[in-house]
């Protein structure tokens, strides 16, 4: 072969390996890899010859027979065709499309594994490091049994979180309020978490600015020591052009590296808890990690918290609330980002005032939480001590938007019927509005549920009993107990609830939450069902239902006429849903091929065994080859079918 041939052959194969590939494509019908496709070219390429050899014997080798050469090709190119389908059919049945990774995947998942891998074995090292390997392996359960026991597991735990990082601290702070998954020593503990962190330096800041805001002259002054630093970001205060006083907010720069890889590793340990035991399976891991995870990245966009702030003010100036939210400055705001108006106080902790005016306080701050969770659907989700500010004018100021919680109009709706509920300690009330609220096992002893929640009420609301945060606590273990499972939501509320508790017991010592609340309710939501409410409500329904009832006679009337005519009838259109159509299509289109398939395989066996008729080679007759042709067509339909059996999503 010379040089100038060489390309000239490589060419034609390549060619001729793309028009097998593209045949066996259009053969099966389906979409597939180009890999896979490709392969099955190859395989289809170098078969053909060997196939057309053997079919057709002396009259394709010699050459004797134009015509009979030419069939015999033909069918052995179909024959290689069918390989290559075979092919195709094989590997999806060993390994289905999908399951295996890209090679692009792949270089990227081995540099995310490297890198897991590092992450890995710092945590390893915490975990030996504060004791807690041995637990992880089922070691040392006696300790367990005991309170001593699980009050040092859960002191260790919260250590290890802190030296974790950024995720590992928010994911301690979302676990501490989940008292209907935790043991209480465990809440207590992890109720202690603080996200401090070292300051970032000033040049690492000014590269984030620059990059968001450009190199405009936006600040006139700019305080690089910053007011506050979080595991997350980091604030300063500054002065805008216009002469507003603001709050900056900066990311830190390697933040997201850093949550990204301890979130999947966070995902990853949900997944085997899932798998590997009825707890996990039990409280749903893998779903509370990633609502937990869709959370945490919402943190580090800084435009998602400038959305919150303004929707929590919004809802808040409709009800000339205590409490202020700041502004953010929209333009100025990006993903690392945040520029807000400067709330002019100091730290709640260090506030000094009379007990009447701490108590006037916590009051007003209770009261703007749960008219944000009850009323308004949108609500701050952690409103601890530092994000609480005594400003100048004695109202409070709330901080640090990044975690809001949201929840529909139905779960409010749920949500102030247990309220009410608890409040007149009706336990039949209180079972149907807390299935509205939680998600519900497939299977349910409701009147055993109501028998629970009617020693709960006489337990903690009963008359002369002055309820206290406890009830929360038992009212978690009955959920439990009957396998219901806390949508995420209200856990964010529960999480809210637990860590104002601790806010308004810092402002004003012995307030009494329960009572307060109670009162709330009794002043909000009862409010609801008063004569004017009602009033309105009822207008308000009517004026939504005017329209039908202006078309109820007509419609009546027409009725009435076909009935007394003999003309009424009912029609049902079945397979209407487009989807439907497709489902019956298809499974229509499977049976078809089947049956074709086993048609043409028989025809194509009785036609192979008949005697006589012409021969086209000496050893082939005529009705022989239309036999192999019909075996041929009967094999490809049954490949299709096949394919679409390891494939039912195809369909």
């Amino acid at each position: 072969m010379t040089a100038l041939n060489f390309p000239l052959v490589a060419l034609g194969t390549a060619l001729t390996v793309t028009v097998f590939a593209f045949g066996v494509r259009r053969l099966m019908g389906l979409p597939l890899s180009a890999l896979r496709t490709l392969l099955a070219g190859l395989i289809a390429f170098f078969v053909a010859s060997p196939i057309i050899a053997a079919i057709g014997g002396p009259a394709v080798a010699k050459g004797r027979g134009v015509l009979p050469g030419l069939w015999f090709v033909i069918l052995g190119v179909v024959i290689a065709l069918l390989v290559g389908m075979i092919f195709l059919v094989i590997s999806e049945a060993l390994v289905p499309s999908g399951s295996l990774p890209g090679p692009l995947y792949v270089l990227r998942g081995l540099r995310r594994q490297v890198g897991r891998t590092r992450r890995y074995s710092q945590i390893s090292r915490i975990l030996v490091r504060r004791g807690l390997l041995p637990y992880l392996r089922g070691g040392r359960r006696s300790e367990l049994a005991t309170t001593e026991g699980r009050a040092r597991l859960a002191r260790s735990l919260r250590l290890a979180l802190e030296d974790g990082g950024v995720t590992f601290v928010k994911l301690g702070q979302v676990l501490s309020t989940r008292r209907d998954l935790v043991p209480p020593e465990f809440i207590a503990e992890l109720s202690r978490l603080q996200d401090d962190a070292p300051q970032v330096p000033w040049p690492q800041v000014a590269n984030v600015l620059r990059t968001e805001l450009g190199s405009g002259d936006v600040f006139v002054t700019f305080d690089r020591e910053p007011i506050a630093a979080a595991s997350i970001a980091q604030v300063h205060a500054a002065t805008l052009s216009s002469g507003d006083r603001v709050v900056v907010k900066v990311c830190r720069p390697d933040v997201r590296g850093v949550v990204d890889r301890d979130l999947d590793i966070i995902v990853r340990l949900a997944v085997r808890l899932q798998r590997g035991t009825n707890w996990g399976r039990a409280v749903g891991a893998v779903e509370l990690s990633h609502g937990f995870a869709d959370a945490l990245r919402e943190e580090l966009d800084l435009r998602i918290e400038a959305r919150n702030m303004i929707a929590v003010a919004a809802a808040a100036a409709k009800r000339s609330a205590s409490v202020r939210v700041p502004v953010p400055h929209l333009p100025l705001c990006g993903e690392k980002v945040l520029v807000m108006e400067f709330l002019d106080g100091r730290p709640l902790a260090s506030a000094a005032m009379p007990a009447d005016a701490r108590a006037a306080l916590a009051r007003g701050l209770l009261d703007a939480l749960l008219c944000q969770v009850l009323l308004d659907g949108t609500f701050h989700a952690d409103p601890h001590p530092g994000n609480v500010l005594l400003l100048t004018d004695g109202t409070l100021g709330l901080l640090d938007f990044g975690s809001v919680g949201r929840i529909d109009a139905g779960l409010r709706g749920a949500l102030q019927r247990l309220l009410l509920a608890l409040d007149r300690g009706d336990p039949a009330a209180l079972a149907d509005a807390l299935l509205d609220v939680v998600e519900r096992p497939e299977e349910l002893d409701e009147l055993r549920l109501e028998r629970a929640l009617g020693r709960f009420a006489a337990r903690h609301v009963a008359a002369g009993i002055t309820p206290d945060v406890r009830m929360f606590t038992d009212l978690f273990r009955i959920i439990a107990d009957h396998g219901l499972a806390v949508p995420p939501e209200i856990a964010a509320v529960f999480r809210s609830l637990a860590t104002m508790e601790g806010t308004l017991t810092q402002l004003a010592p012995g307030f009494d939450i329960v009572t307060e609340a109670r009162r709330f309710a009794a002043e909000q939501l009862a409010g609801q069902f008063s004569r004017d409410a009602l009033r309105q409500t009822v207008t308000d329904e009517l004026a939504s239902l005017l329209p039908m009832l202006r078309r109820l006679p007509r419609r009546i009337d027409r009725i009435a006429g076909a009935l007394e005519t003999g003309r009424l009838s009912h029609n049902v259109r079945f397979l209407a849903d487009a989807s439907d159509r497709r489902y019956v299509t298809g499974l229509l289109h499977q049976v078809l091929l089947a049956f074709l398939a086993a048609a043409a395989g028989v025809i194509a066996v009785m036609m192979i065994g008949l005697h006589g008729g012409p021969n086209v080679t000496p050893a082939v007759t005529l009705y022989a080859f239309f036999g192999y042709c019909l075996l041929v067509v009967a094999a490809i339909l049954a490949v299709r079918v096949l394919v679409l059996v390891f494939r039912p999503d195809s369909s």
